[in-house]
């Protein structure tokens, strides 16, 4: 039996929820996206929290976990808008997850080629 995976629009049919990515402006699966919160830091700047586990309390915005899509998030300033919060925005942490994730995939496409 040959098993085909299912496109967007019929698994969002099926009851998955469909969010849009703020860097690339595309849809897709809530489960293959990177839910964002902003949290206050102790500089009155707010602090851009990664969070897999989709818990942290607050309004999120969604992410592929994608070095482009998060370099276009940022030069469009769409963090700010989509969490609705000014001032400025520290990335750090999701900088350091999203090129960790990077170097992971890069290793291991280098070890598949062995």
């Amino acid at each position: 039996m040959v098993q085909r995976e299912l496109s967007l629009s019929t698994r969002a049919r099926a009851g998955e929820p469909v969010r849009t990515c703020v860097g690339c402006r595309q849809k897709g699966l809530a489960t293959d996206l990177l839910r964002v919160v902003a949290q206050e830091g102790e500089s009155g700047g707010f602090l851009l929290r990664p969070d897999p586990k989709r818990r942290l309390p607050g309004r999120g915005a969604w992410l592929h976990p994608d070095p482009k899509c998060l370099s276009e998030a940022g030069r469009r300033r769409a963090f700010g808008r989509a969490l609705r919060v000014s001032g400025s925005l520290d990335s750090s942490e999701l900088d350091r997850l999203i090129g960790a994730g990077e170097s992971a995939e890069t290793s291991r496409a280098g070890h598949s080629n062995l």
